[in-house]
Parts: C-alpha cells; structure tokens; sequence
C-alpha cells in the first residue's frame, strides 16, 4: 500500500476511528487501525468487536492498493507531530510501514489488513432520518441517567425508539429516570433497541452541531448502525427487556412548584459544597407558602438556602441526592422549570416550563426526622 495524504485531514479521521479503538485487548490487533487503499479510495477503520467506526473515503493520492493494521495510539501520534503538511505511508510485502514527511521518517511494523475484523453487515435500506444536532442533544440531555451496575445489562444503555411518530431516547439507572422525545418531520417506522452507553458517548463526540445535518440510522436484529457525512458507526444492541417506565410520568402531584432554573440550580450547588459524597449526603427542600428552603447537614458543617418560588398545592418537605437534580436541571432548556411531588418518599418529576419534549423524575432519599 502506498498513499500520499493531507496530515490534518488523516488527524481528523483517526481521531474518529480510534473511538471505536480497544485500548486494553487480549488481542493486538484490535488496538491497531485498518488502513485500506483500493478502487473505492483510502479509508480507515476502528473495531473493539462492540463498536465500529469506519471513514468515507478520504481524499488522498493513492499510488498502491493494500491494506495494513497499525497500532492507533503510535499512528496518531506520528502523524500529529510531523513537520510538513502532507504524510507519505508506503508498506511493504511484510507489513514495514514508513511513514515521511519532509526529512522526518519512521519505520514501524504493521499487522496483516486481512486478519482485522471488518464491521458487521447492516442492511441500508429504508433508513431512519434523525437531524444530527437534534440526536446529539437527546444523547447529552439522557446519558448522565445510564446504569454503570452490569447487573441490569439493558439498564447500562439507553433505549431508542420510534412508535406513534414519536423518537424516544430514555435511559434509567434505579434512582431516575431521563427521556428525551423529538417529532420526526417525516412518518417512521416503529423501531426499538437497547444501545450501550459508550457507542452514544462516542457518537456524540462525531456528530455535528449543526441543524442542517442528517444521520441516516438503520438496524437489524443485533446492531445499530448510523450513517454520518464522513463515517459510518455500527454498535451491537443489548439483548433484554428494558424497564417499563411510561406509567411513572403521571400528571397527579400534591405539590407542583415553579422556579427559576439557574436559581435552583445554583442553590443546589451550594448546598452540596460542605458534602464530598452527595450519594451519602442529602439536601433537604422544604416547599412552604411560596418559598423553598434547601438546606445541608453534614460533619463538616451545614447550609441554608431560601428561593422565593410559585406553589401550587401543599406544603412538603423531601430530601434528594442533589447531583441528581442538578443533572436533569442543567440539561433542561427553559429558563424557569415545573418540579412536581406527591409524597416525602415518591419520586420528583422535573419538566421545562411549558415544554414536553424533556422529562426527568428523580427518587427521594429516605432520611431520619
């Protein structure tokens, strides 16, 4: 193989390909990246076996077809620090890659391209349009609530799916639960599967930002594929039945308030700073006639916060984890939020004021009088 190719053009792609790279494998070859160069042009490719990224074709020279395995890290390292603008990346009959670029050389050992695992097939037909700022918003608004205890394998992803022409991306951990709807401009299909938290991690870092943007997304019985603009990503699906979840989000509470989102936020904040561990450490809110009281107590010391906020109901007092707050508050889009309740031990639901297309619901703490 022998190609000749733009060095900020290939950093680019092997920093997206390296995303599906393993960095610690029983296997060499999956910590390598697949250069291929053959009548379809030069394209490079990442594999763990669970996820798998593989570029377009990237505009290069390509003089000699082949294929070569090389170690992703060294790879992306050497063609960062070359001193021109181009790199050169000729190997040999047993895999000896040099790679130049003005007067600097390197010579490294490459792996056979044949014995790389190739991403599975995915039929393309019939695709799911999904906008990719759109997508990459729902990922970032749900992952911070994925499960990270392998006891409940499909709770340590989150769940896609399309029904009523509705797009769903929920994710629960066993104190909340996040979901996160978009209105499809066009019908869809039904579809639903169980997608591991690390492949939407990294397909959030690859999507991008913009509204014009298209993700074509296609699925089969045991992997998800998304097609972008300059790679295709191919994730195996979680066997499982994921949790019912639908019937929590009800519209009965005793107590609903609404608050200034940036306010809640930052009281919050503050009433965590005395704690190290908010998992062990609660705050405490005390709705009563129109103010919210936040308070901490812990051995290093205590809080006291007071909001002036809307009530609708009675008065409650209830103690959370407050990062679990924080999460949901930091993602929601509206200036003032609904924080809804029914009792000291049942869960909270946050919503956006007026908005449906975002809803958290958050567990209490249970704590001593």
């Amino acid at each position: 193989m022998h190609i000749i190719c733009d060095k900020q053009l290939l950093t680019e792609y092997i920093n997206t390909v390296s995303k599906a790279v393993s960095a610690h494998s029983s296997l060499p070859i999956l910590q390598c990246i697949l250069l291929v160069s053959d009548e379809n042009g030069f394209r490079m490719l990442g594999n763990d076996l669970e996820l798998g990224i593989e570029s377009r074709a990237i505009d290069a020279t390509v003089i000699e077809q082949g294929r070569v395995a090389l170690d992703a890290k060294m790879l992306g390292d050497i063609i960062r620090r070359l001193p021109g603008t181009t790199a050169d990346i000729q190997t040999d009959s047993k895999y000896v890659t040099v790679i130049k670029s003005g007067k600097a050389e390197f010579k490294i050992l490459g792996q056979p391209g044949d014995e790389f695992p190739f991403l599975p097939a995915v039929e393309q037909i019939s695709p799911y349009m999904v906008p990719a700022g759109e997508l990459r918003n729902m990922i970032r608004q749900t992952i911070f609530s994925v499960a990270t205890d392998n006891t409940k394998p499909a709770l340590t992803g989150e769940l896609l799916e399309i029904k009523n022409n509705m797009v769903k991306l929920v994710s629960v951990d066993g104190f909340r639960i996040s979901v996160r709807l978009l209105i499809p401009d066009a019908p869809c299909d039904d579809l639903r599967a169980i997608i591991p938290a690390k492949t939407l991690n990294e397909l959030s870092k690859i999507l991008p930002s913009d509204g014009d943007s298209l993700v074509s997304v296609y699925t089969s019985e045991r992997h998800i594929l998304f097609a972008l603009e300059n790679c295709i990503l191919v994730s195996r699906v979680i066997d499982g039945d994921f949790i019912s979840y639908e019937n929590v989000f009800t519209e009965d509470y005793t107590t609903m308030i609404m608050v200034d989102r940036g306010e809640m936020t930052d009281a919050l904040e503050r009433a965590s700073l005395i704690s190290k561990d908010a998992r062990k450490n609660s705050v405490r809110i005390s709705i009563t006639d129109g103010q919210v009281i936040i308070t901490s107590q812990t051995e290093a010391g205590t809080s006291y916060d007071e909001l002036s906020v809307t009530q609708d109901g009675v008065n409650l007092d209830i103690a959370f984890n407050p990062r679990y707050l924080i999460d949901a508050l930091k993602v929601l889009e509206t200036d003032n939020i609904e924080m809804q309740f029914t009792t000291p031990l049942s869960p909270c639901i946050i919503k956006g004021e007026g908005a449906e297309l975002q809803k958290y619901l958050v567990a209490p703490l249970r704590v001593k009088s």
